[in-house]
């Protein structure tokens, strides 16, 4: 068993067939089922079932995906380490990011980074050695860390009703119609359940909302008036200074969205991998302490400054 053909095995899962990892590996589709059907032989059960015309896992197959997992990586990792003693500033880096996040100031970041490291093949992926996605991963596998929480907001087309404007709770949106992230099953993403959940730990219920599983349609269906949604900052900064979209305050809203980094635990970093999170973490800092001034009062004037010392002088002169 080795790791090409747990790879094939993975990337078979992960397209839902053989015709589909047949077009990501680039091999012939018989190629593919016979990598499958050997690997299949080798342990002595069957992978994967055939089911309403759609390939699953079996149970076997579900027990195996896991370790599949750890071993291809572990195989990255000896590949990335061998090529980094040769080129500690070159070769691939991988970064796996949630689609919600890959913009903004991320885009920034990977900018920076690549000026720095033109000769580094710089990936996005749904795997790889550095991750970033919303909340901590609960495997032991992983090691997170908390970058930054990054403010959620309820934004509505400018000719809103209440576009601009405050409301007390959010029960004051209760009839709205929301907009949100479809939930997916099998892959837990905190961006779907978060317009639901809100509702629910406020003691208000479910609430109607309609999935839709783009950003970029999101949003524009709020410009059209459609309905209103809860998003980050970062994710409407350019449609808010354009006026395209615009927000309501809502008094009791305390949402975030928690940014988390996450890393194989013992897993290889190359030199240019280490500087990519080095980045990541700088830039994720300064957003942080920028905000935190942003929304820190004004001092109050001293009352001994010169002014404070003239009023108390004309008043002792008054009658």
């Amino acid at each position: 068993m080795d790791s090409d053909a747990l790879n094939t095995f993975l990337t078979v899962h992960r397209g839902g067939g053989i015709s589909s990892a047949a077009k990501v590996l680039h091999r012939s589709q018989p190629a593919i089922s016979r990598r499958i059907a050997l690997l299949e032989e080798e342990l002595g059960v069957p992978l994967f079932e055939r089911v309403a015309g759609r390939t699953v896992l079996s149970d076997a197959g579900r027990v195996m995906v896991p370790y599949a997992e750890r071993a291809v990586a572990a195989a990255r990792d000896a590949e990335n380490a061998v090529r980094a003693l040769a080129q500690p500033n070159s070769g691939p880096v991988a970064l796996a990011v949630v689609g919600t996040l890959a913009g903004g100031l991320l885009s920034t970041m990977m900018k920076r980074f690549a000026g720095e490291h033109p000769d580094v093949n710089l990936t996005l992926r749904t795997e790889a050695t550095i991750g970033l996605r919303y909340d901590r991963d609960t495997s032991r596998d992983f090691d997170c860390e908390l970058l930054f929480a990054e403010p959620l907001q309820v934004v509505c087309a400018p000719d809103h009703r209440l576009a601009g404007g405050r409301v007390a709770r959010l029960a004051d949106l209760r009839d709205e119609r929301w907009i949100g992230f479809p939930e997916i099953p099998g892959r837990r993403e905190i961006a779907a359940s978060h317009v639901s959940a809100l509702f629910l730990t406020h003691g208000l219920g479910e609430v109607e909302w309609t999935p839709v599983d783009s950003l970029t349609a999101q949003k524009r269906l709020v410009e059209a008036g459609f309905g209103i949604a809860l998003l980050s900052e970062s994710h409407v900064a350019q449609e808010l200074r354009s006026s395209t979209i615009s927000t309501i305050r809502v008094g009791d809203l305390l949402a975030k969205h928690n940014i988390v980094m996450v890393r194989r635990r013992g897993g290889f970093l190359s030199a240019a991998s280490r500087r990519l999170l080095e980045i990541i973490r700088i830039d994720y800092r300064e957003t942080t302490s920028t905000r935190q001034r942003a929304g820190r009062p004004k001092p109050a004037r001293a009352p001994n400054s010169k002014r404070a010392r003239k009023g108390q002088i004309k008043r002792s002169r008054a009658p």
